[in-house]
């Protein structure tokens, strides 16, 4: 695994906005990085990055029934006790699910190590799916990359494929905070796959959405009978409006069920059950109360973007995150840094976290962002990568 330069696309930002990524630079700071790249081996890919998704994907599978059966874990997870029934009815009912990413710490030799599932609500789905597969194209049209260059990436053939294998209500409503240029160009890719995929589609805005007899209703007044919703289901039940969710019939993507895996609650019962595994990192449940030794990770069960997580190196050395996300259950997982390379560019050391996706139960691709911070923010890069022996 390496870090490497690159010349940038001429006029890649014009390009980039002509397909909606108007988000490639955030507050003035770069958001997508186009003149760097990171190289693996098809060994790399295939027999480390790869197999591994897809065996911590079974993994936390085997996980759902068993904490749908068991009250003690549900409430560990803490899941309101009201909405206990509304998941379990959702597995019973084999509600389909669309997409996840886990976040792994892979340096190109040692076992890929999860860190954590974002299988609710994960973004830089256009820029992993889309944006890399145009930048490695026409890279390669361009002469500087060479003809035996690929990447790991059949996410929107995966995406397409898995929309038209779903069995739902049209029109399939879509729907995401407005304000948000991120999330509405996450959203607008899904919505164009699943086009491809024969869907009838349409937007309707998170705050928009109403309800009329005990039914979630769209911004026309019509009832959403299937929705993608790029909002997250523990802030969902905490709504006020949270109480329709128990009569409405909309079926969401993702189901209910998915709240189980988006928390960081699922690591210590992946290591309970399988101890020692070498793609897991010891972890507990934590009450945040004590000072946390060197050597471990604390992270909220809830939290996003790096809000609230802290670190302490094996020489005791302190990094932490503030957020909004201090007042529930923590989790301690045992820590292993991020690789650090050095941007030749500006000669900053940026510590490298690779998203792998899986799409409709299959591992699909990988994305790449970077961070100044060992801890990865919201204000990390993207950065696009090839396979090349």
């Amino acid at each position: 695994m390496q870090r490497r330069r690159i010349a940038e696309r001429p006029d890649w930002r014009d390009y980039a906005e002509s397909v909606g990524f108007d988000y490639h630079t955030i507050d003035g700071e770069p958001y997508w990085i186009d003149d760097a790249y990171y190289q693996f081996s098809w060994t790399q890919i295939e027999d480390q990055l790869e197999s591994a998704t897809s065996e911590l994907h079974a993994m936390a599978m085997e996980l759902v029934p068993e904490v749908l059966r068991s009250d003690e874990l549900l409430a560990k997870l803490q899941i309101p006790t009201a909405y206990w029934d509304y998941l379990a009815n959702s597995w019973q009912r084999q509600q389909p699910s669309l997409y996840g990413r886990m976040d792994l710490s892979y340096d190109g030799r040692l076992p890929p190590k999860l860190l954590e599932l974002n299988y609710d609500t994960p973004t830089s789905l256009f820029e992993a799916g889309f944006f890399q597969w145009m930048w490695l194209e026409q890279q390669f049209e361009a002469g500087l990359l060479p003809e035996a260059t690929d990447q790991f990436n059949s996410i929107q053939e995966k995406l397409i494929w898995a929309f038209g294998g779903m069995k739902l209500p049209r029109p399939l409503h879509f729907s995401c905070v407005d304000q948000s240029s991120e999330d509405r160009g996450n959203v607008n890719y899904l919505m164009d796959c699943a086009a491809q995929a024969g869907l009838a589609t349409r937007f309707v805005a998170t705050e928009s959405i109403g309800e009329a007899g005990g039914q979630f209703v769209d911004d026309d007044g019509a009832p959403i009978k299937a929705l993608f919703k790029l909002y997250p289901w523990e802030f969902m039940l905490q709504e006020d409006f949270a109480p329709v969710l128990l009569t409405s019939p909309t079926q969401f993507i993702e189901p209910p069920w998915k709240l189980l895996l988006s928390n960081k609650g699922i690591l210590p019962l992946l290591w309970q059950r399988h101890p020692g595994h070498p793609n897991l990192l010891e972890c507990q449940f934590d009450d945040g109360s004590a000072p946390l030794p060197p050597g471990w990770a604390r992270k909220p069960i809830y939290s996003r973007e790096g809000a609230n997580v802290e670190l302490r190196d094996l020489a005791g050395n302190r990094s932490a995150e503030d957020g909004p996300y201090n007042d529930g259950g923590f989790v301690r997982q045992r820590l292993n840094p991020l690789p650090v390379f050095t941007d030749a560019g500006s000669g900053k050391q940026v510590h490298a976290l690779v998203g792998s996706w899986v799409i409709g139960g299959e591992a699909a691709g990988i994305g790449l962002r970077e961070d100044d911070s060992p801890i990865t923010r919201n204000t990390s890069r993207f950065v696009p990568h090839v396979i090349l022996d």
